[in-house]
């Protein structure tokens, strides 16, 4: 009986794939454009964010100075509040539907629509994974390029944030394999997504346990393969494992094998005619 059950269930996801394949796939590269997308514009509002929250700011500094980072800090945290804490699904809802409501700005392409919604959404997450990320560089390195004139955009640039990259790439991974699945909420306002297509599909053959099982397959591969390529990346960015140290530097020469040339002797040099030697 049971074998029966399952030989049926393959022949209808058999039957299902024959015949919408098309659109499924055309789904699938969708949800794909959409989280990539999504994840790189998110990560690039997170970063904007992070360092707008991590600018030093003391009670020295300028009054204006203060009271403007103090706005920007409130604003970045009403804004991480509201999007970490709200449904995706409702924030498309408001932006989609509440726009045209409360401003009379209408939206005539889905594709925009759905990366403002993933990509702010993914910010949100961002911000704090940059801002947690920023804070755990060692404060020796924000004091070491001070020391060497640098100021707080090129300590940033050059110093903080490929360290802080790098050491988010988790974080970064982790989020694009969530817009991965949580794109399939952009039905809602009409996205032909994945999951879009299995509404579609199932509401015309009235089969809708194989068509979802064939949607958890082919989100289960999406998933595997991006985390495969995410512990790739993570690894080259790690660099190797174990490293040679070089015991000897042909550019330094050891002690005792240098001497100084009889004409260029310094007034230092016991050798020298003009050393006059330790007072007592």
């Amino acid at each position: 009986m049971e074998n029966h059950m399952f030989a049926q269930l393959f022949t209808d996801i058999a039957s299902l794939w024959a015949k919408y394949h098309t659109m499924y796939l055309t789904g699938i590269l969708n949800t794909l454009i959409l989280a990539v997308v999504a994840t790189l514009i998110g990560c690039v509002i997170g970063f904007i964010c992070g360092i707008l929250q991590t600018i030093p700011c003391g009670p020295k500094d300028n009054i204006v100075k203060r009271v403007l980072l103090k706005i920007i800090r409130i604003i970045i945290r009403i804004y991480v509040e509201v999007f970490r804490g709200t449904p995706m699904i409702l924030q498309a809802v408001f932006i989609y539907y509440g726009m045209p409501y409360f401003f009379g700005v209408s939206f005539k392409d889905i594709w925009t629509v759905s990366i403002i919604v993933v990509s702010v959404n993914t910010g949100a997450y961002m911000a704090e994974s940059v801002r947690g990320g920023i804070m755990s560089i060692d404060p020796g390195q924000f004091e070491g390029a001070r020391a060497i004139g640098m100021n707080h955009l090129q300590t940033m640039l050059y110093i903080v944030l490929p360290q802080t990259l790098r050491n988010i790439m988790p974080q970064i991974g982790n989020n694009y394999i969530i817009n991965v699945k949580d794109t399939s909420v952009m039905f809602i306002i009409g996205f032909n997504d994945f999951f879009a297509v299995h509404k579609m599909v199932s509401g015309a053959v009235f089969k809708y346990f194989p068509s979802a099982f064939l949607e958890m397959g082919g989100y289960l591969i999406l998933t595997l393969v991006a985390s495969f390529l995410l512990r790739k990346m993570e690894k080259r960015l790690a660099g190797k494992s174990n490293y040679e140290l070089v015991n000897t530097d042909t550019l330094t020469m050891s002690a005792g094998t240098y001497s100084y040339p009889r004409d260029a002797a310094s007034p230092f040099d016991e050798t020298s005619k003009d050393y006059k030697g330790e007072k007592a």
